[in-house]
């Protein structure tokens, strides 16, 4: 269902793949940001980019599952990182690499910006996702 890509002619990416190729027929879910704030609307882990991105992390598992996907049949994401370091990017990445999310692996991009939409935001993830058919078994 996804033929993930990695150009060999490219600089080999350490955990992602430089396309990711869906056939056509096959549901899509384009997820809005995923944001660190908890159900009530308070942010987590506030001056913390590692927490915050484990909280956003959480926050998309429960998008993916409300359409009936996984991060395994995550395959794009864009990383948002309020950061110019590349020490609190890769400390950011460390955390989605271990959630599962790179299992693919998917294509991905990770930005660091000058701000985010919530006072205090340090990450944010978007995401496009396979929502796989159902068993019927």
């Amino acid at each position: 269902m996804i033929q993930r890509v990695t150009v060999p002619t490219l600089f080999a990416p350490p955990v992602y793949s430089h396309a990711s190729v869906v056939e056509a027929g096959t549901r899509l879910a384009f997820l809005a940001g995923s944001v660190p704030l908890d159900a009530d609307g308070k942010l987590v882990g506030e001056g913390d980019p590692v927490r915050q991105a484990e909280q956003v992390l959480a926050n998309l598992g429960e998008q993916l599952r409300e359409v009936g996907s996984d991060f395994a049949h995550v395959v794009s994401t864009d990383v948002y990182v309020v950061s110019g370091e590349t020490a609190v990017l890769s400390a950011v990445w460390d955390v989605v690499e271990a959630s599962g999310l790179s299992i693919g692996p998917h294509s991905s991009t990770l930005l660091g910006v000058a701000c985010l939409g919530y006072t205090g935001q340090l990450v944010e993830i978007t995401a496009t996702a396979v929502v796989p058919e159902p068993d019927r078994g």
